[in-house]
């Protein structure tokens, strides 16, 4: 894999020539026009086939897949225009296996809602171990609050994915609360409750795991935290399912805020099989102009979690969206607009600016004026600054990513995941 920065001039055409490779998928792995304009900094992952098999009539994706030794989900994974699909065309070609120098094997993890687009979602199934559909929040008793996941559900299961609940402290209103965090905690009837919906969700809709979601916990709260973790834990392996739970950045053992207080890395990491750093969101809806995951701010957050958690436990927390901040900056008056990485290119093209990038944050940005004048700052993903991400996996020995989230399509994260990992 290479990953190429377009310069001034550059076209899909003169960078497919340069490189030796085909221009169609050059085009198709990118998910960009294959002619047409590309923004001067944008990126476009290059790869290069090793070995190819040109389709002939009346032939199967599946007896390919056999003719090679490989898996059809091999094939999904080495050609992104199939979209998770086994139609095929006679004519077409396609990449069994390319020159690619993996770091090594790395679990993926997805979280989607229920209305993602059925064709993105079969496109990036390929990719992934898991998939999360997003989320069993919880009543006041104890209850689960109902989850429309028949669709995701049977997604993952035609592609190999192990499908796991997510089970938050989200309330009726959709928000994450503490006072019903600290109510399953506290209240231990209405924890049985809990943990008996969990159980018997898991069984009846054949999930292979639960993902616990528990924010804005105080400090008083984390030991009742890892103990509820750890019961629930013994009953989901007593019906051979996993558990794993979401964890803020933190940097230090006692980092004050509502958010760190009540997740203790160490009795967490002892609780559950894995663990999830959401490692992003320092640039935010309210927040100041800044990289949502800027590297310095995310090793940091991994260079102490390794001392309280074995990192054959750890997930990384990739994001794949991206902010526009209008300027100048207000704390308590400016809020940014979430947009997705496919988004931020088109407003720099449109805008004719050239896409900046930050050595230090690991990430790309740039600036525009809109129609009224106002100066926007944007920060986003590219396959920069997630082979950035991605490569942390390796160099800390990480058991794999989640990425948060499926909702917005862009094709190179799963260019770059693939290049750099076999992904199980």
């Amino acid at each position: 894999m290479t990953i190429h920065v377009v310069k001034a001039g550059e076209t899909v055409g003169s960078i497919a020539e340069f490189y030796g490779v085909d221009p169609a998928r050059l085009a198709s792995d990118n998910a960009v026009p294959a002619s047409g304009a590309l923004a001067v900094g944008q990126t476009l992952v290059v790869r290069f086939p090793r070995l190819v098999h040109a389709v002939q009539p009346g032939e199967t994706l599946y007896a390919i897949a056999d003719r090679y030794g490989t898996s059809v989900r091999s094939l999904w994974q080495n050609n992104f225009f199939l979209g998770g699909s086994t139609s095929i065309q006679a004519g077409e070609t396609l990449v069994i296996s390319y020159f690619d120098n993996k770091l090594g094997t790395a679990s993926f993890n997805g979280y989607a809602y229920p209305f993602i687009a059925s064709s993105l979602l079969d496109a990036e199934l390929p990719y992934l171990t898991e998939l999360t559909p997003f989320t069993y929040g919880i009543r006041s008793d104890g209850s689960l609050l109902p989850l429309e996941d028949d669709a995701l559900l049977s997604a993952a299961r035609q592609r190999g994915v192990r499908p796991v609940m997510h089970l938050s402290s989200l309330t009726e209103t959709g928000q994450f609360d503490t006072e019903r965090g600290s109510l399953i905690l506290t209240d231990a009837s209405v924890q049985k409750r809990l943990i008996l919906e969990v159980q018997q969700t898991v069984l009846r809709r054949g999930y292979a795991g639960v993902d616990v979601d528990f924010e804005y916990l105080p400090g008083t709260l984390a030991d009742a935290y890892a103990a509820f973790l750890s019961r629930l834990r013994r009953l989901l392996w007593s019906q051979g399912a996993f558990l794993w739970a979401a964890l803020a950045p933190k940097t230090s053992a006692d980092q004050p805020g509502l958010l760190y207080e009540g997740h203790d890395y160490a009795a967490v990491g002892a609780a559950v099989d894995a663990v999830l750093l959401m490692t992003y969101e320092w640039g935010y809806t309210y927040g100041p102009p800044m990289a949502v995951a800027p590297l310095p701010n995310v090793r940091a957050v991994l260079d102490y979690a390794v001392t309280a958690i074995p990192p054959k436990k750890i997930l990384l927390g990739v994001p794949n969206y991206g902010y526009d901040w209008p300027l100048p900056f207000l704390r308590g008056t400016t809020q940014a607009q979430s947009i997705s990485n496919e988004q931020a290119i088109q407003l720099a093209l449109s805008h004719n600016i050239a896409i900046q990038y930050d050595e230090t944050a690991q990430a790309p940005y740039f600036h525009y004026a809109d129609a009224d004048g106002t100066v926007h700052e944007v920060w986003f993903e590219d396959a920069r600054s997630l082979s950035a991400k991605l490569r942390l996996i390796a160099e800390y020995g990480f058991l794999g990513a989640g990425f948060w989230n499926l909702m917005r399509p862009f094709a190179q994260t799963w260019q770059v995941a693939a290049s750099l990992y076999n992904i199980p």
